[in-house]
């Protein structure tokens, strides 16, 4: 049954990650996958990335949050201090998946043979995309995922 709350989510505004290692993340979402660093509020602890326009004025972000945000004094913000933050199989977090245009999925794939960063290709038939999966510094799958008529079921 379809319920009347009076509003409607209309996009993801921001997905958030725990990091470890902020260095290699940081590097990992800017030079391997290719998102925007935003400017402004930088600090060594989080690191804003443009992911799309959004909605009503938010910009989609992928955010990077140190995952000790007060470590001791004179300690470097930029490497964890504590436990790691789970990833992989036993995070809650499955993957992130980023959308781009079909046409440009050769041109990710030819990029991650250039630099060697392993992937794999699921085709999801029943609704037209195809992702490209790979996994970030601290174990986190991200694909890449993309819409074409093509890929549809032919049944």
């Amino acid at each position: 049954m379809d319920k009347d709350r009076g509003f409607r989510p209309r996009a993801l505004g921001e997905i958030a990650i725990r990091c470890a290692d902020m260095d290699k993340m940081v590097a990992f979402y800017e030079d391997v996958i290719g998102l925007q660093r935003l400017s402004g509020n930088r600090t060594s602890a989080i690191t804003f990335f443009r992911i799309a326009e959004g909605f009503g004025g938010h910009t989609q972000v992928l955010a990077l949050f140190q995952h000790a945000p007060s470590p001791g004094p004179g300690s470097d913000r930029s490497k964890a201090v504590g436990p790691a933050p789970v990833t992989g199989a036993g995070s809650s977090l499955h993957h992130i998946a980023l959308s781009l245009p079909f046409a440009e999925q050769e041109a990710a794939m030819r990029w991650y043979d250039t630099i060697g960063q392993p992937y794999r290709i699921e085709q999801f038939s029943w609704i037209g995309w195809r992702g490209i999966f790979t996994q970030d510094p601290e174990g986190n799958t991200v694909e890449l995922v993309a819409y074409d008529q093509s890929m549809l079921d032919q049944a």
